[in-house]
């Protein structure tokens, strides 16, 4: 057992070797450590890091390690001082043997660049072990007739220590017969002859017993002892005699059992018993007695085991040859291990860097490994390559080491790891490979921006949602990897926003899944649009950005109620309207015109008479708003009609407003009958009649001249529009006139009334005596600059708009009538309190 140490032990030293040259940038200088055997663990062996001149700071950024050959790790490098510990209790006898100077070596490997430093640490050792005889009796027949100086070889004792702790020498007690010899054997072991000092006497002794003791040279010294037992035999005048002092013998390891290494024979003069000769080995050490055995009677030696050339390659064997008479004779048998190509080759990686940065440069080194074949000659010279399509090369190195390099830059997107099979293979008859394969990840660098699902993303929001309410996602991807794929989100403005507040006032985005949120609530009928940037930052360094568009378009929603423009709900006046009882059915007393601020289907507009003091006298056309009477007048018809009509949008929760118009029935336009009217309506509504009168007669004093202005004005239009070629028109008192002139392509004033422009309408006074009241339309929006139009005001308080393409032409009866120019389509008319036309 401890000559198998020996050899495995040897085996590691030399392979050790093969690595002390594999990874350039190899120091020559090799330190050199000692530590005892049996020392306890976390035993300081020496500053690793002083030693290789480099600071504990540098030891540990570049990530150093020590590599022991073997399976366990004995030593123990403490990067944050530089210190080598033992790790684990290191038997000597077990790890090196009989084998001396017990030597371990160590390689110190850093990174960044990869650099490998080679130590020694020598096992020194201890005396813990004692010699050891194998057979505590040893048995012994001398001839009485051997003369004195006969050398009888006796069993050696077993010391597994080395050194001057291994076996020195053997003793005896003083006694008359024998003294003992120690030599020493081709190995360096020691052994022990007896040799004869004087001639023995069977008839005094028949038998002797001694002693032998075998002392190390250890301190304290240990021994071991056995008994020597020896029979003096009668006279046998010749000992056995072997054909060869010596014997060869080679076989294949691997040979079956039993299989036969050779035949020794001796020869005997003598005859009967003292010439049969019996055949047994001798000074038989651990190995031997487990793989070889004879034959006493043939002398044929076998094997008892299968040899393998990795564990031993020569074995020596002695065999004694006795005869009957106790007489015996030595040979040694020389047994030579041939090889065979029985062992694949091992692959041993030292050192490995995964992952590696994928903007590594190509050739740089990922993994140093080394090559082995346990057999020998050419069943243990290796070559290696690589199987797979990989970007990657091997470079080899001396002692049959390589490096593993990137042969192009690599990218992670593409491939994120390699596994790498390398195979190596031996140049033996059959030849044998190994494959070891080595995985190598790809770290990830920051090479890639985030990637927006689209470039532009439109998102609809209603107006008046609440704030904090989603109303979309933006999505982003990073093809790269762990922190460098962390995506956030953030806005960038684009803009102002309603009221000229910043777009951020309205919208934010979620930092971490995109999802964008509604800030306030938004109105559809100030902000239509809003449009901001977003912008995808990856957590890399540096960050990388990229940006898209965010539109988010505002629907709108049924929040607005129909605004009455017409009549005005706010004014002062009695009666909005006056219809003359001699209207014929279908007469057109009023539009009510409404709008509505929302959009579309929201803004579509219908009219509906709510309410009337007469329900069947009067009709609301449902989209014109247009309000006309439903059959003739007559003298029981009441003078004082109130109408209510109801104005509704046609959203899907409708709104509505109501528009309230007083319609008063007059014989006429003259003063007097509106004075009267006007007394009964003051007399039946309690109205202080005080300070009525006052207003009233400021007012006439107003109205008065500014009527008088009007007719003038209106005059001189007329001349001038008769000069130019104008037409004329005629008609009767208090009748309002229809034309489809316009352009039929006009809509409605502000794009969401209901005021048609296909119509335009004028009034005309004649010479009668009798009150005049106008009420029409005020412009809304201006109106085209090449059509003209004129203003007729009287000298009342309220004005009325119609819609016309040009001046009326035929006003020259009117009376106290003034006329302004006026864009067109409309026609502004003041209602004169009084006007007297005259006789």
């Amino acid at each position: 057992m401890a000559t198998r140490n020996t050899e495995k032990c040897l085996k590691r030293r030399v392979l050790s070797l093969i690595l002390l040259f594999c990874v350039s940038g190899v120091r020559t200088a090799t330190v050199r450590y000692s530590v005892t055997e049996e020392t306890e663990s976390g035993t300081f062996v020496g500053n690793i890091a002083k030693d290789l001149g480099l600071t504990p700071e540098k030891l540990s950024a570049r990530q150093g390690r020590i590599i022991s050959e073997g399976e366990k790790q004995y030593f123990q490098l403490q990067l944050s001082t530089g210190y080598l510990f033992i790790q684990e209790k290191i038997d000597r006898e077990e790890l090196c043997g009989q084998m001396y100077p017990c030597v371990m070596h160590l390689e110190v490997l850093l990174d960044k660049p990869l650099q490998s430093y080679q130590a020694e640490v020598s096992i020194n050792d201890i005396n813990d072990h004692s010699p050891v005889f194998l057979n505590k009796e040893l048995l012994l027949n001398i001839s009485e007739s051997a003369v004195p100086g006969t050398r009888f070889l006796l069993e050696s004792a077993l010391d597994l220590d080395v050194g001057n702790n291994s076996l020195q020498n053997y003793s005896i007690r003083a006694n008359d017969y024998f003294h003992i010899y120690t030599r020493d054997r081709s190995d360096g072991r020691k052994y022990a002859e007896l040799v004869l000092d004087k001639t023995l006497d069977r008839e005094q002794h028949p038998e002797l017993r001694l002693t032998v003791v075998a002392a190390d040279g250890g301190f304290p010294q240990r021994s071991g002892s056995a008994q020597i037992h020896i029979t003096v035999l009668d006279i046998n005048d010749n000992i056995p005699v072997f054909v060869r002092p010596r014997y060869k013998a080679q076989v294949l390891e691997n040979s079956i059992e039993d299989y036969l290494l050779a035949t020794v024979s001796a020869t005997d003069l003598d005859e009967g018993s003292n010439g049969e000769i019996s055949y047994s080995i001798i000074q038989n050490s651990e190995e031997n007695r487990q793989t070889f055995m004879i034959n006493p009677i043939t002398g044929e030696i076998r094997l008892k085991r299968v040899l393998d050339f990795e564990e031993m390659e020569n074995y020596e064997i002695d065999v004694q040859a006795t005869d009957g008479g106790g007489l015996s004779a030595h040979c040694k048998v020389l047994v030579k291990v041939l090889d065979l190509n029985d062992n694949s080759p091992e692959v041993t990686i030292t050192s490995l860097s995964s992952p590696i940065p994928e903007d590594a440069p190509p050739e740089t080194v990922v993994a140093l490994f080394s090559v082995r074949d346990r057999d020998s000659g050419d069943n243990g010279r290796t070559s290696c390559s690589i199987e797979d399509h990989v970007p990657f090369t091997l470079t080899p190195l001396p002692k049959n080491s390589y490096f593993l390099k990137t042969e192009i830059s690599l990218d992670r997107e593409s491939v994120s790891e390699y596994n790498i099979t390398i195979v190596a293979r031996d140049q033996g008859a059959p030849s044998l490979s190994a494959e070891q394969r080595i995985r190598v990840r790809v770290s990830d660098i920051n090479d890639n921006a985030p990637v927006f699902s689209q470039a532009a993303y439109t998102m609809h929001v209603r107006e008046n949602t609440a704030p904090g309410t989603a109303i979309g996602t933006v999505r982003a991807a990073d093809a790269d990897a762990e922190h460098n794929a962390r995506v956030t989100y953030s806005l960038v403005p684009a803009g102002a926003g309603a009221g000229a507040l910043p777009v951020l006032a309205y919208v934010a985005v979620n930092s971490a899944d995109g999802s964008v949120y509604a800030l306030r609530s938004l109105d559809y009928e100030q902000t239509r649009q809003l449009e901001v940037g977003v912008r995808a930052t990856d957590a890399g360094s540096p960050a990388l950005s990229s940006e898209a568009v965010v539109r988010v378009v505002v629907l709108d929603e049924n929040d607005n109620a129909p605004f009455v423009l017409h009549p005005l709900q706010n004014s002062t006046a009695a009666w909005s309207e006056l219809v003359p009882r001699s209207a014929e059915p279908g007469y057109l007393v009023t539009k009510v015109v409404a709008v509505d601020a929302d959009a579309g289907q929201n803004a579509w507009l219908s009219y509906q008479l709510l309410r009337a003091t007469e329900p069947g006298l009067f009709a609301v056309a449902l989209h014109s708003g247009e309000v006309r009477t439903s059959r003739p007048l007559t003298e029981r018809d009441t003078v004082k009609h109130r109408l209510i009509v109801l104005v509704r949008d046609s959203g899907e929760s409708p709104l509505s407003s109501s528009a309230t118009l007083n319609i008063l029935l007059v014989d006429g336009f003259s003063d007097a009958y509106l004075q009267s009217a006007d007394a009964a309506a003051a007399a039946a509504e309690g109205a202080d009649t005080g300070a009525l009168t006052m207003y009233l007669t400021v007012s006439l004093c107003l109205v008065s001249f500014l009527f008088l202005l009007s007719v003038v004005t209106f005059v001189l239009v007329k001349v001038c529009r008769r000069r130019g070629g104008g037409e004329q028109y005629t008609s009767a008192p208090g009748t309002l006139y229809g034309d489809g002139n316009l352009p039929r392509d006009w809509v409605d004033v502000s794009g969401t009334g209901t005021l048609s422009r296909s119509y335009r309408y004028e009034v005309c006074l004649s010479t009668g005596s009798g009150s005049s009241d106008f009420r029409f339309l005020r412009p809304l929006v201006p109106c085209p600059p090449q059509q003209g139009g004129c203003v007729v005001t009287g000298s009342g308080k309220e004005r009325d708009l119609l819609t016309d393409s040009h001046a009326p032409a035929d006003l020259e009866g009117a009376d106290q009538v003034r006329a302004e120019w006026a864009p067109p389509p409309f026609i502004l008319y003041e209602r004169s309190s009084s006007v007297s036309t005259g006789e």
